[in-house]
């Protein structure tokens, strides 16, 4: 048979609990999943390989939110999230994230996953956020993935590689049932029944285009390319402040960060053209995002990382974490262009558009034991609306999910389904497949990518938007209508831009319904400049009802950690101010 020839073929499996997503939250979700009831049926569902996927795939090259006893406390973790978030945050979910955290690190410390550490022993943290110290570098991150899968093959977790979900299947009541999935080499379908289902399917990462016009050249792992939220959508699941984008500094044409968080607690600091540093706090924020944009249009532009002024030890150390662990190809990039960073500023731009909480606060609405609005369905990960957490608040947040999942399904038979609903499916999977002729996947990908950089980028203009809606409406005809897929793989690419779609009219959607400027650069409406704390502090909840796109607002929960009044807006005083 030929390589990634298609198949026509159906089967059924059944589990107690299903992790779609073998990234980061994924292989803990399974894990705590297992440990909780080693008696019950645990399956991990992956589009690639468990081994080499996700975010993570190459390592990480620290954790950017420890809340390590000592250093920083819950109360003040919770507090410095609420603020960098604008105060649209419901803390309970942050600060479980910050109780448990510490006692997952020392976990992944036993996997033989290393953390920085002084002479005496102790966990070497540093300070990169405005406000406390949670910055913990990771000199042999590239370790994490292979400790992981230790982990998950000692449990004897079912891994199920080489599949893709597609959708999620619901009983008559509402409650979750299971999920459907195709596989990426063969395009066989394969139907699985599950008690519950904890999604853990990363970020939208290909969502706009990046500067450089690479497709896959992208700040988010590539892979991710919004599957997760389509999913949980088209489940009837609450998506929650979707208009809260994810934008990132970077290396100028490299797909890829700075690493300002890497490197500032070792003296490093974000400058203009000048050399001047010119934002007090290089930790990301919308309002960070937002002065690192005016700058970069300004006189004083382009912006630099700047380590020139550091001892050679200390560059060389910056360089054994940056150019090894999480993306090796750093370092070469740079030999490429001849930047040595002990004589010459890295240049930095900014990424393109997409979802995500982990950077941002944009994802499938989750309370603090991670469940979704859909009964037996959980979210964990960049993909779950806990704010700014992260890889340590995907693996947090993925233990959480697979306890409270496994809870869920020791309490709960299988929910039926409608077996209509699997034919529907696959009519729907398999329609690129029977077309003689047809625009390839990755065509119509560039066009709807290119367009959401020309109208959905920051800043949001009304008219713009509704310009932009009416565009990849057009190509969301061809899509359905044209689109062709002549082996498995390009049935894989196929599914994945129906992702992109979804999410690029989503972002659509929700960025007109907030009628007011916030978080910075990330949702900055050129028609509604101000931030109107009177009717907008809350959430906004998309979901799709009776097959409609439709918003709502929802309230923020009371805090567990109060807020003063002159702390509120701390992350919008980022400008360094001139003195005389």
């Amino acid at each position: 048979m030929a390589l990634d020839q298609i198949v026509d073929g159906l089967s059924e499996v059944s589990c107690d609990v299903l992790v779609i997503g073998g990234g980061t939250a994924g292989p803990m979700a399974a894990l705590k999943a297992k440990l909780k009831n080693p008696k019950a049926n645990v399956v991990l569902l992956e589009k690639a390989n468990v081994k080499r996927s996700g975010a993570i795939s190459m390592g990480m090259d620290g954790l950017n939110n420890a809340v390590i006893p000592g250093y920083a406390t819950p109360e003040q973790y919770t507090k410095e999230i609420t603020i960098a978030n604008d105060g649209i945050v419901d803390q309970k979910a942050v600060y479980k994230y910050a109780q448990n955290c510490f006692e997952i690190i020392e976990e992944l410390d036993s996997f033989g996953i290393r953390f920085l550490k002084n002479e005496n022993g102790d966990y070497a943290v540093k300070k990169v956020h405005h406000i406390g110290t949670y910055v913990l570098p990771m000199p042999n991150g590239e370790t994490v993935k292979k400790a992981l899968y230790r982990q998950l093959r000692r449990a004897r977790i079912l891994i199920s590689n080489r599949y893709m979900a597609t959708r999620l299947l619901k009983s008559g009541d509402g409650r979750i049932a299971g999920a459907i999935s195709v596989n990426t080499r063969t395009a066989e379908m394969l139907v699985i029944k599950a008690k519950a289902v904890i999604l853990c399917m990363g970020a939208a990462g290909r969502l706009g285009l990046p500067t450089s016009g690479y497709m896959f050249g992208t700040y988010e792992n590539a892979a991710n390319s919004g599957d997760g939220y389509a999913m949980a959508y088209h489940a009837g699941a609450a998506l929650a402040n979707l208009e809260c984008f994810q934008i990132n500094p970077l290396i100028k044409d490299y797909n890829g960060p700075a690493c300002a968080y890497v490197a500032g607690p070792f003296g490093a600091y974000t400058a203009n053209n000048e050399g001047s540093r010119f934002i007090e706090c290089d930790y990301w924020s919308g309002q960070m995002m937002l002065e690192f944009y005016n700058e970069l249009l300004s006189g004083k532009g382009p912006v630099f990382l700047q380590l020139k002024h550091l001892h050679p030890n200390t560059i060389e150390e910056i360089e054994s974490t940056l150019h090894k662990v999480e993306r090796p190809t750093r370092g070469l990039f740079q030999q490429g262009r001849g930047v040595d960073y002990r004589s010459e500023s890295i240049e930095m731009h900014i990424s393109e558009i997409g979802f995500c909480s982990g950077h941002s606060a944009s994802g499938v609405f989750v309370d603090d034991n991670a469940r979704t609005t859909v009964p037996g369905l959980y979210a964990a990960g960049d993909m779950a609306s806990v704010p700014h957490n992260y890889m340590l608040g995907a693996f947090t947040n993925g233990s959480v999910a697979g306890i409270d999942a496994m809870e869920f399904a020791d309490s709960h038979d299988f929910a039926e389904f409608d077996a209509q609903e699997v034919a529907r499916e696959r009519d729907r999977v398999m329609a690129p497949t029977t077309r003689e002729d047809g625009i390839p996947p990755n065509q119509i990908e560039y066009k709807a990518r290119r367009l959401v950089n020309d109208y959905l980028q920051p800043p949001k203009v009304t008219r713009k938007y509704e310009l932009g809606m009416r565009r990849l409406a057009e190509v969301r005809e061809d899509m359905q209508e044209r689109m062709i897929a002549r082996n498995a793989h390009e049935l894989l690419r196929a599914l994945e831009v129906q992702s992109i779609m979804d999410c690029a009219d989503m972002a659509a959607h929700a960025s007109l319904y907030r009628e007011e400027s916030r978080w910075g650069l990330y949702h900055w409406r050129t028609d509604f400049p101000e931030k109107d704390n009177e009717n907008w502090f809350c959430h906004t909840l998309l979901s799709k009802q009776d097959g409609k796109m439709t918003s709502e607002k929802r309230a923020v929960e009371p805090y567990v950690v109060p807020i003063a009044d002159d702390e509120k807006d701390l992350y919008d005083k980022q400008r360094i101010r001139a003195t005389a």
